[in-house]
């Protein structure tokens, strides 16, 4: 494609060279440039791209976009653009033809809750024998394979990555994408130039603070994906900032649903009924009422699927199926997910990673704990985190609903993980909690199981899914789910051996 139509429309200027030259393919990252590719120089919060422009140069890039008054020595054409991600998003688009438009794009944005309600809609739209692509914190699936791309997956991807996967999900015959959003990802531009024709807002809550720096950015970051939306706005009504979104896009073309349990909203839960293992709702909809079964329990999974039942219904698909599709969800990976079970103890694992969602797991499970509730969690490093205010909430919640806490390593990263556990522990203390503190995460794992008790429910909390643990700048392999299965398992086979 040539450069000229993939700037076309930009504000640019030209340094040097002209527009008319044919792009094979691009790249931000240097290392992946290819001859005849475009550069995108972008400057990072640790890294500045153009620095690395000779190095893109030599690998055969024959255009390049700074935002910076450079010179190459070299024959190829620079132009100079104020905002090179954003511009990075718009030639992706441009470049793969545009992809996201060639799907029925749904995207779930909000501090908690996203992965849950992606599951619930997949599972919905796979009911109406949907062909279904996920991108998010599960990775990047059609149906319930890998996507097969050369891109990578964070929780959202860079743009020209995420463009690459619209493409190639497109090329697979998927009809549905639903795709979590991030905050990071809609400030850092990496949604932009997509069209999602649904977006879906759970909740907002304190997180990620330490980009955004105020409640009031996070959201005003979060809004940015219904700013995006063409066909449908679903708000929570019941938390603080979907009202406040509420008033925001009440002026949009684009059709508002509200669900919620406690306000009137477009599509509401009653007669809600927790179990230990599952919950039950009678969902209410401009197209009827009918019962929901969520195999999972809490008021949270209520929200969750009654976001994905409000999806269905804004995408003409009847209740049966999306009743049939939430009840087809048997567990979600890291979602208060049961690790393990005997006549003994119960073992839980999940991603409850903020005060809020921490908060809603152990108020979860503390009914239906007949024992103790003993808690094992850290709280991950994030820049300029020391004595961050997240540390001292994650405390006082574990004191409060906790019978004993272990607190431990999440992801230290490059932070000192003793000062951090100091920080957390000094929460506990200081709300009245018990507490132990224990650095190195797998023994902490097994300080609970034995000191836990008959009818004791343990919640391993802040990792959920993930399998690896961040320690310095080393990625160490870390899956939660078999290490308490390797540790019952010797605790079982020493058992045996002594009665021998």
């Amino acid at each position: 494609m040539l450069l000229a139509a993939l700037v076309e429309g930009l504000e640019y200027g030209t340094l040097q060279g002209d527009l008319h030259v044919d792009i094979s393919d691009i790249a931000f990252d240097s290392r992946e440039v290819s001859k005849g590719g475009l550069f995108v120089a972008i400057t990072g919060f640790t890294v500045d791209g153009h620095r690395y422009i000779e190095k893109a140069v030599e690998l055969g890039a024959a255009a390049v976009l700074v935002e910076k008054d450079i010179h190459v020595d070299a024959d190829v054409t620079v132009l100079k653009l104020q905002d090179t991600r954003q511009a990075l998003a718009e030639v992706a688009a441009r470049f793969y033809g545009r992809p996201s438009e060639k799907l029925n794009l749904i995207g779930i944005t909000g501090t908690n809750g996203k992965t849950s309600t992606t599951y619930f809609i997949k599972s919905i739209l796979e009911q109406n024998d949907r062909k279904v692509g996920v991108i998010g914190t599960i990775g990047a699936m059609v149906g319930n394979e890998p996507l097969r791309t050369k891109s990578t997956t964070p929780t959202t991807p860079e743009s020209l990555h995420l463009q690459r996967m619209f493409a190639d999900m497109a090329e697979a015959g998927v009809q549905d994408c639903v795709m979590e959003v991030s905050s990071h990802a809609l400030s850092l531009h990496r949604a932009a130039a997509t069209r999602f024709k649904i977006g879906v807002f759970t909740n907002l809550t304190p997180d990620h603070l330490e980009l955004h720096k105020t409640m009031e950015e996070y959201f005003e970051a979060k809004a940015m994906l219904f700013d995006l939306t063409s066909d449908f706005n679903i708000i929570n009504v019941d938390n603080d900032f979907g009202r406040q979104l509420i008033d925001k896009v009440k002026g949009y073309d684009t059709k508002l649903v509200t669900y919620g349990i406690e306000e009137d909203a477009d599509i509401r839960a009653t007669d809600i009924r927790y179990e230990a293992d599952r919950t039950t709702y009678l969902a209410h909809t401009p197209a009827g009422s009918i019962e929901i079964t969520v195999n999972l329990p809490g008021s949270i999974y209520v929200y969750n699927s009654l976001a994905a039942v409000a999806c269905a219904y804004c995408s003409g698909i009847n209740l049966e199926h999306a009743a049939a599709g939430i009840r087809a969800v048997e567990r979600i990976k890291g979602r208060l997910e049961v690790v393990y079970h005997d006549d003994e103890r119960k073992i839980i694992v999940d991603f409850a990673h903020t005060e809020d969602s921490l908060e809603k797991a152990l108020s979860t499970l503390r009914p239906f704990t007949q024992g103790r509730l003993l808690l094992v969690f850290g709280v991950y490093a994030a820049p300029g985190a020391v004595g961050s205010p997240k540390r001292e909430a994650m405390g006082k919640i574990a004191a409060e609903h906790a019978d004993f806490s272990i607190v431990t390593s999440d992801n230290p990263k490059d932070q000192d993980p003793d000062a951090i556990i100091a920080e957390v522990s000094a929460a506990v203390a200081a709300a009245g909690g018990a507490y132990r503190g224990i650095v190195d995460r797998r023994e902490a794992i097994q300080f609970a199981i034995d000191m836990s008790e008959k009818d004791d429910v343990i919640l391993i909390a802040g990792k959920g899914h993930e399998t690896t643990q961040v320690i310095g700048k080393t990625e160490i392999p870390f899956n939660e789910a078999e290490i308490v299965t390797e540790i019952m398992a010797a605790r079982k086979s020493n058992s045996s051996s002594k009665k021998v």
